[in-house]
């Protein structure tokens, strides 16, 4: 039981793997067994980077004035995954791309071509060698990104990797960190936006960073706060990224209208565990666990069990949404078990295949 993470179409039409070793050579490792050491994507991560930087065939460079957003596939980009694979010190990482890197489509190589950090802004010696007819890529003039999150300590999942790949990768030629943001060249910014901060709300921004979207509502009010920083992406040009796990279909949450929208301009990873395996098994929520973490050789199955185990006693379909990395509706909602993945998100899936 496996999931190939292949990448289907022309490795360069895409700036993702250029944008993957930028982050090799810039980022480091933010905690664990494995601090400070380079960033390197793992294969499910570099699937979500080209992806997310895939570039259109027929995408014009303009030197005088180069398209933004419209020159990729994909305008924005969704990933669901169960808790502690990876996604906040991956979104660190890429938020980091974004804010230096080369991100801006800067038109097709005849061959001989090299990105090169020195002749742009960078003091390090990273350069990179595109092949003929390989998409090329420039940073921005000025970076202005904000960090999307429910509160100030949801928004640390990103920001706290952020700081220390930035201190681990001794950048601080191109980019200072503080407690509250990150100023970059050309007074560029790194910034945080919760529902607390509503006033920072229709700043011109060229990326976003949407921390846990499967709890964004109605109610908190962070509906209306994805939806307008989104317009006003789109008047700069920008694009944006979701990181979330598995929401609860009866919230209609930002992430579900992400994932349940028809636009086909979406970038949505989600490895959906084999259906005909059982959660409530031991044996195969074993096997489930082995495929939605597949590609995370940091996480300990083991711990992964015992803590779902337990859960699994008071609020399964927590459990199920958190670690299963399913779908499933949360204690007290009217949905019946099964309904909403077998009557409709089935037919996402298929509408997108």
């Amino acid at each position: 039981m496996t999931d190939d993470f292949s990448i289907n179409f022309p490795a360069g039409q895409t700036l993702g793997f250029l944008g993957a070793d930028w982050i090799e050579s810039h980022c480091s490792v933010p905690d664990g067994f494995d601090k400070g050491r380079p960033f390197i994507p793992s294969d499910w991560q570099l699937q979500i980077i080209a992806n997310h930087y895939r570039v259109k065939g027929a995408a014009k460079w303009v030197p005088e004035r180069p398209v933004l957003a419209p020159a990729f596939t994909y305008r924005r980009s969704q990933v669901v995954a169960p808790q502690k694979t990876g996604k906040g010190p991956l979104a660190a990482a890429v938020t980091l791309l974004e804010a230096a890197g080369p991100v801006v489509f800067g038109g097709w190589a005849e061959g001989g071509e090299v990105y090169s950090c020195h002749a742009n802004g960078c003091d390090c010696d990273f350069f990179y060698e595109y092949e003929p007819g390989d998409a090329m890529g420039i940073p921005r003039n000025t970076s202005l990104i904000q960090l999307v999150a429910t509160s100030e300590e949801q928004v640390d999942n990103v920001y706290r990797p952020l700081q220390a790949m930035v201190r681990g990768g001794a950048r601080d030629s191109i980019m200072k960190t503080g407690e509250q943001f990150v100023r970059l060249p050309n007074n560029g910014k790194i910034e945080a936006v919760t529902s607390s901060a509503m006033s920072r709300l229709g700043n011109p921004i060229n990326f976003a960073n949407f921390d846990e979207s499967g709890i964004y509502t109605v109610q908190n009010k962070m509906v209306r706060v994805a939806q307008t920083m989104r317009r006003g992406l789109a008047g700069m040009g920008g694009r944006s990224i979701e990181w979330t796990n598995p929401w609860d279909p009866a919230e209609n949450s930002t992430a579900q209208q992400t994932y349940e929208s028809k636009s086909t301009d979406i970038y949505r990873f989600y490895r959906k565990p084999p259906a005909d395996l059982s959660y409530k098994n031991k044996a195969e929520r074993r096997r489930i666990h082995k495929f939605v973490y597949e590609g995370s050789p940091w996480v300990d199955l083991d711990a992964i069990e015992a803590e779902a185990a337990e859960l699994m006693e008071t609020d399964p379909s927590q459990a199920e949404r958190f670690y299963g990395n399913r779908i499933v509706h949360g204690l007290g909602s009217w949905l019946r078990d099964g309904l909403w993945d077998g009557a409709y998100a089935g037919n996402v899936v298929a509408a997108e295949s």
